[in-house]
């Protein structure tokens, strides 16, 4: 009979028993394998010691490795201590055996649901491994659900989307995930609160829901009475919003405010934010130089959304020499350029912007091939439009654009409007 069918259904006891006798190690032999005393071994193999300690299991299971995990798995499945299963919890590095332990900790008659889902929170915020914590908290959040817990519903779901968010390739799902926290708010701590919608602020400009953004930002701000670099992050946001939105005179208002807030980069960015209203507003005579200044001036990381802005501004007032100046120095500008969404974002308009120009200069090829590599960067964070894709094709498929400019084979009368 299959060794596994005969342990079936057994206890700790009787499968350490049958592994002996399988190995025809004696009590003395067993013990000085393990260290473990024969006195012990006797005891816990003829079940008078019901509860044996985790690190005495341990080393005997190490002596049959081709049976340790099941050896673990049956003394985990009898433990009802909550101490105990902590322990083992704090050791185990298999994501699979975390789920299976940690649904046993859940279920210990010892522990009280709160507490118990308290003190599992609080020992999933000390790991460092992300997916792991991920992991944890969907235990906490299922467990929590079935039992009508709301506080860890809550708390469970912010902790999971903080870190999820952070993933570029799903910022929409993780949008959507963070309209489901709103829910829970009530459940939430003050502070807890605050965090949830200066980030969801900062998400929600992330997936161009400018509207969103402002208010989520707006009733953070209001909330946290602090000034916090996260604060001063979703005012900036905020502001950036306004931008896109066009309403350039609350820009001015709140730039004034975010000029007060003591980080590092508030400098800069109020510089750049100035200076691309000026820009927006079409006060290119001051928009330019600044800008041009600030491509000098300003730190690396800054640099990419000011090229952006100057090959757009070039680009209206078909200023190509001024366009050809900046691509000589696309190496040095743009660096070493960190994979994040506005990046991404950023690198994906500055190759559009580099397309129109080439085809401006009748080099069609090269157009198609920066279009595409745009068009490559928005995908990895969901951005692209409709329009782009269309002007991609058209690239593609019309040839008569080589000698004519790229405005006047798409019949619009308005030219500029393809950067507005």
């Amino acid at each position: 009979m299959d060794i596994y069918i005969k342990r079936l259904n057994k206890t700790i006891s009787d499968i350490i028993f049958q592994l002996r006798e399988e190995k025809n190690l004696t009590y003395s032999e067993l013990e000085e394998l393990t260290g473990v005393s024969r006195s012990v071994l006797y005891r816990i193999e003829h079940g008078e010691t019901k509860r044996p300690g985790y690190r005495t299991v341990k080393v005997i299971a190490a002596v049959f490795p081709a049976h340790y995990n099941e050896i673990m798995e049956c003394y985990i499945q009898e433990e009802e201590r909550i101490d105990v299963l902590f322990e083992i919890l704090r050791e185990i590095v298999n994501v699979e055996d975390h789920s299976f332990l940690v649904s046993q900790i859940l279920r210990s008659p010892q522990g009280k649901t709160e507490g118990t889902l308290q003190r599992l929170y609080d020992f999933t915020g000390k790991i460092s491994d992300s997916a792991l914590k991920v992991i944890l908290y969907k235990a906490i959040i299922k467990y929590s659900r079935e039992h009508g817990v709301m506080k860890y519903i809550a708390k469970g779901l912010l902790q999971k989307h903080l870190i999820e968010r952070l993933d570029i390739t799903r910022l929409e799902q993780s949008y959507q995930d963070g309209q489901e926290i709103l829910n829970y708010t009530n459940f939430l701590s003050f502070e807890e609160q605050i965090t949830l919608y200066l980030r969801m602020g900062l998400l929600a400009f992330a997936v161009k829901k400018f509207e969103d953004c402002i208010q989520f930002c707006q009733t953070g701000i209001v909330m946290e009475r602090k000034d916090t670099e996260l604060k001063a992050r979703a005012h900036l946001a905020m502001i950036n919003s306004y931008s896109r939105l066009k309403n350039y005179d609350k820009v001015e208002e709140l730039l004034d405010v975010f000029e007060k807030y003591k980080y590092d980069f508030v400098n800069e960015a109020a510089k750049i934010s100035r200076a691309i209203v000026k820009a927006r507003k079409g006060e290119y005579d001051i928009a330019v130089p600044l800008l041009e200044d600030y491509l000098e001036e300003l730190s690396q990381q800054y640099r990419l959304h000011i090229i952006d802005e100057l090959f757009e501004i070039y680009l209206k007032l078909d200023d190509l020499n001024a366009c050809a100046k900046l691509l000589e120095r696309e190496c040095e500008m743009l660096g070493a350029i960190p994979e994040l969404p506005h990046t991404y974002n950023s690198l994906g308009k500055y190759y559009q912007h580099k397309g129109y120009y080439f085809v401006n200069i009748g080099l069609i090829d090269e157009g198609v091939k920066s279009f595409a590599t745009s068009l490559q960067y928005l995908t990895k964070i969901n951005a692209f439009q409709e329009k782009d894709i269309y002007v991609f094709l058209m690239f593609i498929q019309n040839s008569l654009i080589l000698n004519q400019g790229l405005y006047k084979s798409y019949n619009i009368d308005d030219p500029k409007s393809l950067y507005n």
